[in-house]
């Protein structure tokens, strides 16, 4: 039997980017991307460096699903639910960020727990709004957005 160990202290940059890759389900960027950098970067590329990570994954999933005009409100929804999910996943981290010098091991289960049962709350949430935007989609966005799904999925890509 494998033990693990939990640690007590977690760097909240990456715990954040992991729980809203993970939580979000949906919000998918290229498989290994890195943000442009240098002269070459194009306006787009500005623009998408410049906004807040879950601003960034909204525009390229929605770019990637290729979302139409007809579609705009059903995407709504989703892309507010990716916000108000990444909100309530970033306060839980900093509250826990903020007390893990101090937490015992209970309190570090009772906060991992919080964070586990936020990222559930918020795929059940989800769920709902991406299939009825999924429903209108057309065999061709379908196929699109299962293979970004399947090939991406939860942890989008990335490796680590």
């Amino acid at each position: 039997m494998k033990i693990s160990r939990f640690p007590t202290q977690l760097h909240v940059g990456r715990v954040l980017e992991v729980l809203i890759v993970a939580g979000l389900a949906v919000i998918c960027t290229p498989s290994g991307a890195a943000p442009a950098t240098g002269s070459h970067m194009g306006t787009h590329d500005r623009n998408m460096a410049s906004r807040p990570p879950v601003e960034a994954r909204i525009s390229d999933l929605h770019t990637r699903l290729q979302i139409t005009s007809a579609q705009e409100s059903l995407w709504q929804p989703v892309a507010q639910i990716m916000r108000d999910n990444a909100t309530r996943t970033q306060s839980l981290l900093k509250a826990r960020a903020d007390g893990a010098s101090h937490m015992s091991a209970v309190d570090d289960l009772r906060s991992y727990g919080q964070i586990a049962e936020a990222h559930a709350d918020g795929i059940k949430t989800l769920t709902p709004a991406f299939e009825a935007l999924y429903n209108s989609m057309s065999d061709v966005q379908k196929r699109n957005a299962d293979l970004i799904f399947r090939n991406e999925g939860h942890h989008m890509g990335r490796k680590g």
